[in-house]
């Protein structure tokens, strides 16, 4: 009986380490990411590249150059068309009806991005995306803005 109780004493605390040690794990993974002061930041250089240079913005944008793309940080923008016109994430969305796009939760999260960008504010928006290489969606929240005939976004990974 003493025996059987000291190894279940071990099995609870063998358990209670493992437990620690998945959580400092998903910390260590959640820190690697940018944070919501980060990703302000990376607007706010984005507004700035939008109006001393739009067309290489957005080129600068897409590619992930010029300081635009940091660990999961990275800029997206839609035109006056409807359509995206920059995309640090996923190029291969360029071009595509930004009104259209949805997260996995169904959320239209294009028209929530555009109904919140505002010139000169900064505004977030929260949904479920994938991160930069991943499938699974996991909950972000985006800064964004109008600027020019631009709606700018940067988000951060929660």
């Amino acid at each position: 009986m003493k025996n059987s109780l000291k190894q279940f004493y071990h099995a609870v605390a063998g358990m209670a380490l493992l437990g620690l040690l998945v959580a400092a794990n998903q910390a260590a993974a959640a820190a690697q990411g940018g944070t919501p002061a980060e990703a302000k930041a990376m607007l706010e250089r984005a507004v700035a590249a939008v109006k001393a240079d739009e067309p290489a913005a957005l080129k600068a944008f897409t590619a992930g150059t010029d300081g635009f793309k940091d660990r999961d940080l990275y800029v997206f923008c839609d035109g006056p068309d409807g359509k995206v016109s920059a995309q640090g994430g996923n190029p291969a969305m360029v071009g595509q009806n930004a009104h259209a796009v949805t997260d996995k939760a169904g959320k239209k999260v294009g028209e929530a991005i555009y109904a919140a960008a505002v010139e000169g504010k900064f505004n977030v928006v929260e949904y479920v995306w994938p991160r930069p290489g991943q499938t699974e969606a996991v909950p972000k929240a985006s800064y964004v803005t109008k600027v020019a005939d631009q709606v700018c976004g940067v988000g951060y990974y929660k």
